[in-house]
């Protein structure tokens, strides 16, 4: 079926039940931020393919929303589809709660899944359809009788993190959760967000791509724990450590029912669990974010040791790939494809690599204006040696998990492009060498990468920077960088010790040019005095900036001495692990930088 076949299928369906709205989120039973390929309801009925996105369906239209990430590319998915785009936070744009309460009649129905759908949103609707003395339907998936051979859930198996890269034992993690479930006065924690539950009992799994992580809820006692998974995931010997640690294995549907045993004081955080599973409970629901989104977001000492470790081997495939195609380029015409290709056997070689973080973005020229763009084998442009090709990536490593950006100049460049790329490398240096007191949050932070392209009347309609979780989701909170507060982010918390966050300012102009460059920064302490504790970062990425686009007279000394340290860096780092003509090369790629070039 065609987009808008699918849209009036749905419609049909909607018309056979009486459901005036009809609501479709970007989201699995967990509340994840990317989903398998089972739970892309809104991929399937829209053919809008970027990760985030909300679809909402009437009798007589259906709309999209999404992000300024995804703006460009949700206009050309959607060209023919008869879906409008709803440009989130754009000005006079409504937004999606405002949409229904218009669309919504007197007395009308609205329906979701209610598996797929926060408790916090669900709620809102709630209350939305009170006031029109309406109907709310949750307990339906009207999507399925029209989904024909819809993917089935994931079957990969478990697979436990050694104490060697957590750093921390299952037990004790769930000791330090129970002592702030006690703070809370609830014996029983409902927990069904994802890296949530694999970093709590240091499992890992495939059920998501790119995210290691185990289609799984859990609930947590002050004497057992009890896990709902695929229980063929798991052989004799996971069961029997699960066992050792008191936790109990229930098949992954069953909690649906078990939920209604505890009727008691739980604790859950209603922006992860799901509708359904909260409609289920028969306890008192105590709202409060999981301890464990803190606890996994500083790294202990064991985890910040493998991460270096992981980004000098992520470093070093990257370092291969840019002299790859800084040669490949002038010899022959290649694809954004082909390239980022190359980038991935280049991680392959690596020892412990395990995949990619997140489906590479490899783009060349304009469509490196759309944040999120996404090349196929067969829509891949060919690129040439001139202009720029921007490659975001990252890989998952037991060692730990890595994203980064770099913008490669193939060959001649305007001069604008040279001015626009200068200014985003000095917000990534001006965060990067940032010396802050304690207590400051990233939005105290981010005019320092935004600031030189505010300057230029520029700005970029997305935050500068995510947490990054550990051999876990390559976005992480509660840490970021970003200018305002976005609630439904979650990336606004007090920067402590131990949090790795990225820095990723970018120019985006539509139809000409695109440029990221992204490091992952380790919140440090520095010295603490009367005025207080004083915290910097650590560059953790390992890979050479490109200079061929830089214009240096832009630049103070400051900015260049930061620059050239770190490539000193770079390039003592990586120069043993590299052959002659590499070395040469990242000699002079990490060459000293002065005002005059």
């Amino acid at each position: 079926m065609e987009v808008r076949e699918r849209i009036k299928a749905l419609q049909n369906q909607m018309k056979e039940h009486n459901i005036d709205v009809y609501y479709v989120p970007t989201a699995d039973n967990h509340q994840s931020e990317y989903v398998s390929d089972h739970f892309k309801t809104r991929v399937f009925l829209s053919g809008f393919t970027g990760s985030a996105g909300t679809l909402i369906v009437t009798a007589a239209m259906a709309g999209l929303w999404t992000d300024g990430r995804y703006f460009i590319q949700a206009e050309r998915q959607l060209a023919d589809s008869g879906i409008t785009l709803f440009r989130m936070g754009e000005e006079g744009v409504l937004t999606e709660l405002e949409f229904i309460q218009q669309q919504l009649p007197e007395k009308g129905t609205l329906a979701f899944d209610g598996k797929v759908v926060s408790t916090s949103f669900a709620l809102q609707l709630e209350q939305l359809v009170q006031k029109k003395q309406g109907y709310l339907q949750y307990e339906q998936d009207l999507v399925q009788p029209i989904w024909e051979n819809r993917p089935a859930l994931s079957k990969n198996p478990v697979y436990f993190l050694d104490l060697k890269y957590s750093g921390e034992s299952m037990m004790s993690k769930l000791n330090r959760v129970r002592e702030q479930m006690k703070q809370a006065n609830c014996d029983c924690h409902l927990l069904t967000s994802l890296d949530d539950i694999a970093w709590l009992l240091n499992i890992r799994g495939n059920d998501v791509a790119c995210n290691p992580v185990v289609l799984s809820y859990c609930i947590v006692l002050m004497d057992e724990v009890h896990l709902y998974l695929d229980e063929t995931k798991l052989n004799k010997e996971q069961r029997l450590e699960l066992q050792q640690n008191h936790v109990v294995v229930h098949p992954y549907d069953a909690i649906y029912e078990d939920i209604k045993k505890w009727n008691t004081r739980i604790l859950y955080d209603p922006n992860k669990v799901n509708y359904a599973l909260y409609k289920n409970g028969k306890g008192e629901f105590v709202s409060q974010a999981n301890p464990e989104v803190m606890m996994k977001a500083i790294k202990n000492e064991t985890e910040v040791e493998n991460l270096r470790l992981c980004h000098i081997k992520d470093g070093l495939a990257v370092t291969k790939f840019i002299y790859w195609l800084k040669h490949q380029i002038k010899e022959q015409s290649l694809s954004e494809w082909d390239a980022t290709e190359y980038l991935q056997q280049c991680r392959k070689q690596n020892a412990h690599y395990l995949g990619d973080s997140f489906q590479a973005i490899g783009a060349y020229n304009a469509n490196a204006a759309m944040m999120h763009y996404s090349a196929s084998k067969a829509s891949a442009s060919m690129m040439e040696a001139k202009g720029f090709y921007l490659i975001d990536s990252g890989g998952q490593y037991y060692e730990g998990t890595t994203d980064i950006t770099r913008t490669i100049c193939l060959g001649e460049i305007p001069q604008e492009w040279k001015i626009h790329y200068t200014q985003v490398l000095r917000g990534v240096i001006g965060l990067s060498k940032a010396k802050f007191l304690y207590g400051c949050r990233g939005i105290n932070l981010d005019i320092l990468a935004r600031g030189p392209l505010w300057n230029l009347g520029i700005d970029y309609k997305c935050g500068t920077g995510h947490g990054v979780g550990y051999l876990l989701n390559v976005h992480e909170a509660p840490n970021g960088f970003r200018w305002k507060i976005v609630p439904e982010r979650n990336d606004s918390c007090v920067l402590e010790e131990g949090m790795v966050t990225t820095v990723e300012p970018g120019v985006y102009m539509e139809q000409s040019h695109g440029i990221r460059i992204e490091n992952e920064l380790l919140c440090q302490k520095r010295e603490k005095n009367e005025y207080g504790q004083f915290m910097g970062f650590e560059t953790l990425t390992m890979a050479p900036i490109d200079l061929d686009a830089i214009e240096p007279s832009l630049m103070t000394q400051d900015e260049l001495d930061f620059l050239n340290e770190y490539h000193q860096r770079v390039y003592e780092t990586l120069r043993p692990m590299l052959n002659e003509k590499e070395r040469v090369w990242l000699k002079e790629a990490t060459r000293k930088m002065t005002h005059a070039g």
